[in-house]
């Protein structure tokens, strides 16, 4: 079922020559706010040396859309990414933070918990 589903419908039906039609009624699709929300790592364990690769997942176990994401440490005001995947090519020291993932439907946003990244 998808939001673009409202509206009004009405059953029809024809044996032989006999037409029959009900009354319309009004269908109304509601929206389902974003819900847990969670985050996947590469490589496992959030913890990467100076130089490496971390791509950070964010996962939304329901929601209609259209979602928007956005990427924040602890303390940054600025999102630091909007897309539902935060790529860090070359990650230095002060790369370790805590992350989350913010999602939103337009209407209501729902938060990952933190995760703790460890450059080492």
């Amino acid at each position: 079922l998808q939001l673009h589903y409202s509206g009004r419908y009405r059953c029809e039906g024809l044996v032989g020559s006999w037409q029959s039609r009900s009354a319309a009624v009004t269908v109304t699709v509601h929206g389902v706010p974003p819900s847990g929300v969670s985050l996947s790592v590469q490589p496992p364990g959030a913890q990467v040396a100076p130089g490496d690769r971390l791509v950070l997942s964010c996962v939304v176990a329901m929601g209609t859309g259209p979602l928007s994401f956005s990427w924040h440490w602890e303390g940054s005001g600025a999102p630091l990414g909007t897309s539902p995947c935060l790529e860090l090519c070359h990650v230095e020291d002060n790369d370790s933070d805590q992350y989350r993932c913010r999602v939103s439907d337009g209407d209501s946003v729902a938060e990952s918990d933190p995760l703790n990244v460890t450059v080492m």
